[in-house]
Order: structure tokens, then sequence, then C-alpha cells
């Protein structure tokens, strides 16, 4: 028995529900577009497809493929510029259905490892008059009509449906970004605040008694070596102040978000502000009392400082995972390692002993595996409540 067009439709009706639900899953940018592209592609049953997000300056701020191999993908070269349709349906928001992407006049060819394309289904991502972005497909998995596009007009409403979706759900995750961003600003000003008052005072009694005592080398010593202790025990006092001072500013995202969700966002910006490939994984995680969360998250930030800024790795592993009612931490990179003989005198200088406070304030335990040219892995394991 064939399904009828009604029946047709309500698949399709159904399947672009599903797509929006995955979508909604998502809040950053990153995230989101991916989604898009690979619900598009499984919703119209297609080879390809990508979405590019414009910049101001003729090329694309992010462009995510679905259907391309990570190889390929590295051998296509650089991200296109906005031509030809892609143009068309940035420019004018317009859809384009075509049965052969390569006879339109306004195609001007592809990269030698770019994958052979041909029906060929775009539609603009637009929010009012703005223009998010483009989405497009390619290379229907159909029989293709002589000389005709495999996609169909009603393959065309339902891109269109998503695609209104897509741009709520793009905005949504702009959003959530900025939020966020304003949040770490406002978390930057209120430490700078805290700061200021609890160890500027103290530092500039500690400058005024290394002037003093400067002063005096030469004539009085015996006054001299007084004010070089008063010099000790005010910058003394002034490391505690500070040290207090940073611990009691738990992460504003970490009370919003969660640990998991913090991690991870850091993570992907640490990602796309180095060249090497930072990656994070989490599995079966509970809820952890706060002060043991926000002592992941410090040991966490240390480990990947110490991976991206003295390692030279060109891979960094974080994952998260569930042991018993705790959980355990796990970084692990590529990058030149140290000798682990000599971590005293390493230590200070790798946040080793920083990490191993924290882990040990919180009833954890660290382990740090490394060796020279082995690359690092620090394990930190936390009880949980």
């Amino acid at each position: 028995m064939t399904k009828g067009p009604g029946a047709e439709r309500g698949a399709g009706l159904s399947a672009v529900s599903g797509a929006i639900l995955a979508m909604s899953r998502h809040l950053e940018v990153r995230d989101v577009l991916k989604t898009i592209v690979a619900s598009a592609r499984e919703l119209l049953d297609a080879e390809y497809a990508a979405l590019g997000v414009p910049d101001d300056h003729g090329g694309f701020a992010q462009f995510v493929v679905d259907g391309v191999s990570e190889e390929q993908w590295k051998a296509i070269g650089p991200l296109p510029r906005q031509h030809g349709i892609l143009a068309a349906m940035l420019q004018e928001a317009t859809p384009q259905r075509l049965g052969d992407v390569r006879q339109d006049p306004r195609f001007e060819g592809w990269p030698g490892a770019h994958p052979d394309m041909s029906d060929f289904l775009g539609m603009p991502v637009a929010d009012g008059d703005e223009i998010l972005g483009a989405l497009f497909l390619a290379n229907k998995r159909c029989p293709k009509p002589a000389g005709g596009c495999g996609f169909t007009e009603e393959d065309e409403a339902l891109l269109g449906m998503l695609a209104q979706h897509a741009a709520i759900a793009l905005t949504n995750a702009r959003l959530y970004e900025r939020s966020r961003e304003l949040t770490i600003a406002g978390e930057r000003a209120r430490l700078a605040h805290e700061l200021h008052d609890a160890v500027s005072q103290k530092l500039f009694s500690l400058r005024l008694t290394a002037q003093a005592a400067t002063a005096l080398v030469d004539r009085d010593p015996a006054r001299a070596k007084d004010e070089l202790q008063q010099v000790t025990r005010l910058a003394a006092e002034a490391a505690d102040e500070l040290r207090a001072a940073v611990v009691e500013l738990r992460p504003a995202a970490l009370d919003e978000d969660g640990l998991i969700a913090t991690l991870r966002t850091q993570i992907q910006v640490l990602d796309r502000a180095h060249s090497a490939k930072v990656t994070f994984a989490a599995h079966g995680l509970r809820a952890l009392p706060a002060a043991q969360e926000e002592a992941v998250l410090r040991v966490a930030q240390e480990a990947l400082h110490n991976a991206l800024r003295h390692a030279d790795a060109q891979r960094v592993d974080v994952t998260l995972v569930r042991r018993g009612q705790g959980a355990v931490l796990r970084i692990a990179d590529d990058g030149r390692g140290f000798d682990p003989g000599a971590v005293r005198r390493a230590g200070r200088h790798l946040g080793l002993v920083s990490m191993r406070d924290r882990t040990n304030g919180v009833g954890g335990t660290l382990t740090v595996e490394s060796a020279p040219g082995k690359g690092t892995a620090v394990e930190m394991e936390v009880p949980g409540g």
C-alpha cells in the first residue's frame, strides 16, 4: 500500500518537529549550527549539507558542513567567499533550487578536493531583515528527473520551515553567548574591585617600607634589616589576602550552568583560541557539592593552562566521569612533559602545589603522570556528597 500525499506531509512535519527539538537542546552557537546542518541533511535525505554564517568582509565567520569527512574538509582548503549562488542567498534572501548547480551561470567552480555536486537546494536563514546565514543541500538521494532537480517544492517548503526555526535557535544561542560574555565582564569587574580593596593598601605600605630600607642600607644597616623584615611580613599578608579574595569568588557560570556546561564552554573557547586541539567528554556525572565543583573547575583550568602555555601540546583531552558517588577529572596532553623527580623544583611553576592544595581541600586525590617528551596526564578524584 503506497502512502498518500497527506501521509508524506505528516511524516515530513514530524521530522521537522524532531529537528526543531534537537536544535533547542543546544545553547552554544557552534552546536546549534552543527545540529541545523545535520537535521537538514537527514530531513531531506541529501548527500551533503552546509551552513555559512557571513562576516562583514565578504567571507564567512563560521562554516559548518555535514557529509564531508574531516580529511576531505582539510584538503578543500580555505572557506569559500560570498560569491555566486551563495551571494544570491545572502544578499537577495531568495531560495535556490537547481537541477545542476554546475550549469548555473553564477557557478564559479570549486577546489579540486571538493566533492562533485549536481542538484542543489539553498535557503537563507533570516531573522526579520537580517540574514543570519545560508543553508544549502546537494545531491538528493533519489532518481533525478531528466534535466531536473531531485529536490521538490515540498522539500523547499520543509527546508524553509526548518530555516525559520533555525533562525530562532541561532538568535537565542547568540543571545545566550552574549549574556555569558556580560556575566564574565561583570565578574571581572567585581574581581578587580575585590583585589583593589583587599590588596592595594598593603602593596602601598610594602613599597614605602622597601624604599625606607633602601635609604637606610648604607647609614644604618640595623634599621634597614628591621625594615626588610617588615617587607617580608607585609608581602606574606598581601599574598594571603590576594589568595582569599580569589578563592571566595566562585565563578558565576558555575552557579548558573553547572560544572559540565561551564567546562565545556571554557574548553570550546580554548579550542578556538589555540592551535592545539582541545576536546571534552563527560559521562554519567551526578551533581557534586559546590566546593568540589569549584575545585574541579580550578584544577582543570590550571592543567589546561600548563598544557597550552608551557607544554607546547598539540592535543589536550579532558574527560570528566562518574566514579561511585564522586567524579574523576583527567587532563591528558601530548606536550613536552617533565621529569617527575623534579616536581619539587617545578611544582610551583607548573601550578602543581595549587592543584594539590585545592584537591586536598575537598578531600580528593591528585595524581600526575609525566615524562620528558611523553606528555602529561593530571587526574583528580573527588568523593562527591
